[in-house]
């Protein structure tokens, strides 16, 4: 089978208690039939805009023809490798589907302008850019593209041979694509950015890059009928019920890849169900762990674990254990955790396709780029690290070690530290080892974010979700800037306002803050580690 999965435990016994009630509601059969009551009479005009993701794959096959037409006229004029301008949806699908094929592809979802020249910078003039937004409107998406286009014309070639777009159709993007004479895929407007992988978002920087994205599309197919079956065996049921309908409920859902062959399918885990369900101060946080993570030695009743491995088994039921295993092809899972993500919305009784509050962090950046205020005096300095923070946090720290410390006094026994760091990705890899090292220190889950980029995934969830957190920020001071084409402002100007935007909503949210702004990044870093320590 295309998908197995195995439970024990807590979620053993939520699967026996909650999906006989699925089953007898038609639930599954419901949500392929695109029924938009299955979520009460608040969600149900947004459902019915929502639900397209349920034939993704029979809306996607004729694009896969013209996806490896135009891959090959790409090839034919000297194009050696895709990049990809995309936010959220947009580019975790692309991301997981292209590593684990063992393709490769440029995906810039930043704005750190070193990350930035670092894609301008590798081989443009073999490179095709896929500019993938619904609207068109978002600030990093429009931003990215307008300096390729620009330095596209730099080497004297027409952006039209190579920026290929993908938005909904009669989006801004769409009407001013056109008249640029660029290449554009419609994708379907009735799916949602995080439910979008088999679609165009999906399908287009993916196949262009060399995925046989028609193979892709079969591993989903496979799937289908099991998940449209009002069964207590339906997977997407199951799943569901396995995370968000423990007694008492789990609130943090730990996800490891342990042995599967599927590269980075946790970080597009984390932005389905973290934007789908962190709302109206409920939610399941997604928290991506390692093999060797800290928190699972510890004993935290509010984290329900999940396996992604290369052989869940054939039995539904574990008689040992307290976790959840999948296995499967990378298209089938795809379905089944977009499945299971419509059910644990029904089970919390929320909108899972809504994003209420990301909209808050983008209208405080914007507030900045337009004023560009000064920015806010250091409370101190330590060793190069510049440090800020909300009252509470910084009020009698001292030294960086005391700042860390007065964080996580502010953490409560249901609570979790939330890093996010905006900074080049690609320059700074070995940041994210705080990540375990805020774990061991914190004994509670710990989720880190690359800047901006978690703000469309987590970052619904930081502000929307129950207010039991703590934010570290992590920030660093770029060696080299780069402007924006008709733009006031600069790359470096952006993500510092992403960074002080998101940072003033959390406050205003009662969110205790800690912002450290690395000025020499590289070094900086040990120095972090050693207050950690």
């Amino acid at each position: 089978m295309s998908f197995r999965i195995s439970v024990s435990g807590a979620a053993a016994d939520a699967v026996r208690a909650t999906v006989p009630t699925l089953v007898k509601d038609l639930v599954a059969s419901g949500i392929t039939a695109q029924d938009p009551t299955l979520w009460g009479p608040a969600v149900e005009a947004e459902a019915a805009m929502r639900l397209g993701w349920t034939e993704s794959v029979a809306v996607s096959r004729p694009l896969v023809a013209e996806i490896v037409e135009l891959r090959a006229a790409l090839q034919a004029r000297g194009v050696t490798q895709i990049a990809l301008a995309g936010m959220g949806g947009s580019s975790l699908a692309p991301e997981v589907i292209t590593r684990t094929a063992g393709v490769n592809l440029t995906v810039l979802d930043a704005t750190d302008p070193g990350q930035v020249l670092s894609a301008l910078n590798d081989n443009l003039a073999g490179t095709a850019l896929v500019v993938s937004s619904k609207s068109g409107s978002t600030v990093e998406t429009d931003s990215q593209r307008r300096v390729f286009e620009r330095a596209f014309r730099d080497i004297g070639i027409d952006p039209a041979e190579r920026i290929i777009v993908v938005t909904d159709p009669g989006s801004p993007l769409e009407a001013s694509a056109r008249e640029a004479g660029y290449r554009v895929f419609n994708a379907d407007p009735t799916v949602g950015g995080r439910y979008s992988a088999l679609t165009a978002f999906g399908l287009v920087p993916s196949g262009l890059a060399g995925v046989d994205i028609g193979a892709l599309l079969d591993e989903a197919e496979s799937i289908s009928l099991a998940l449209a079956v009002d069964s207590p065996e339906n997977p997407g049921l199951v799943l569901g019920a396995a995370i968000a309908a423990t007694s008492p409920r789990r609130g943090k859902l730990a996800i490891v890849s342990d042995g599967t062959r599927i590269v980075g399918f946790a970080d597009w885990v984390e932005q389905l169900i973290a934007e789908s369900t962190g709302k109206l101060g409920t939610g399941i946080l997604p928290v991506v762990l390692e093999l060797d993570a800290p928190e699972l030695t510890e004993v935290l009743p509010d984290l329900q674990l999940v396996r992604v491995v290369a052989d869940a088994g054939t039995d539904l039921f574990a008689e040992t254990g307290d976790e959840v295993r999948v296995s499967g092809t990378l298209g089938a899972q795809f379905l089944v955790w977009e499945y299971a993500t419509a059910v644990a919305g029904r089970l919390l009784g929320i909108n899972p396709f809504d994003q209420p509050d990301v909209e808050s962090a983008k209208i405080a950046t914007r507030g900045l780029l337009d004023t560009r205020p000064a920015p806010e005096p250091a409370a101190f300095i330590a060793d190069g690290i510049e440090v800020r923070g909300t009252p509470h946090v910084i009020g009698a720290a001292s030294d960086l070690a005391s700042a860390i410390d007065a964080l996580l006094e502010e953490l409560g026994p249901d609570g979790y530290v939330a890093v996010q760091a905006y900074v080049d990705r690609l320059a700074l890899p070995e940041l994210a080892e705080i990540r375990s090292k805020l774990g061991t220190l914190s004994k509670r889950p710990v989720t880190f974010g690359w800047g901006p980029r978690f703000l469309h995934s987590t970052g619904q969830f930081h502000k929307g979700g129950p207010a039991t957190a703590v934010y570290l920020q992590i920030l660093a001071t770029p060696s080299e800037d780069l402007d924006i084409p008709e733009r006031p402002f600069t790359f470096g100007e952006l993500i510092q306002a992403q960074a002080s935007g998101d940072a003033s909503v959390l406050a205003e949210h009662g969110r205790p803050v800690l912002t450290l702004t690395l000025t020499q990044p590289k070094q900086n870093i040990s120095t972090l580690f050693k207050a950690l320590a």
